[in-house]
């Protein structure tokens, strides 16, 4: 049973992108690289800033199961779009993750390993798209 469902509609690239409920409502433009004018936000940057949310809230999640102080961490989310050899495009995404300086590697490593496992966005992206985690310190 869903606990919440987002909508949101889009004619494409190059026109607007609006949530059913308003808060959402951005100019979408083709971007410079593919041959746009780069006027507006696009699909890759809105999935970066919804991936690195929610990895962020998931990250907090895992170490206040852990009892660790993550207050002050990040997720910065690079998400790219390269040719996929079959006339179309794919996706990849690096997480940079920045944990206190006060963790130990192999905790902060089995923290943002967990984290992977847990976040929404990891588990809908697990085999469809390369992800690599790295912790910025």
């Amino acid at each position: 049973m869903r606990i919440y469902t987002a909508v949101a509609t889009s004619a494409g690239r190059d026109g607007r992108a609006v949530s059913s409920d308003g808060k959402l409502d951005v100019q979408l433009a083709l971007q410079k690289e593919l041959g746009g004018d780069g006027d507006g936000t696009n699909p890759e940057q809105l999935f970066a800033a919804g991936y690195a949310a929610c990895f962020a809230t998931s990250l907090k999640l895992v170490a206040a199961q852990r009892n660790l102080d993550v207050t002050d961490a990040s997720v910065m989310a690079e998400v790219g779009l390269s040719p996929n050899g079959k006339g179309g495009y794919q996706l990849d995404a690096v997480l940079r993750v920045g944990l206190p300086a006060g963790l130990a590697p192999e905790e902060a490593h089995d923290l943002v390993e967990t984290t992977h496992q847990v976040c929404p966005y990891s588990d809908a992206t697990r085999g469809n798209m390369r992800v690599d985690l790295v912790i910025d310190r």
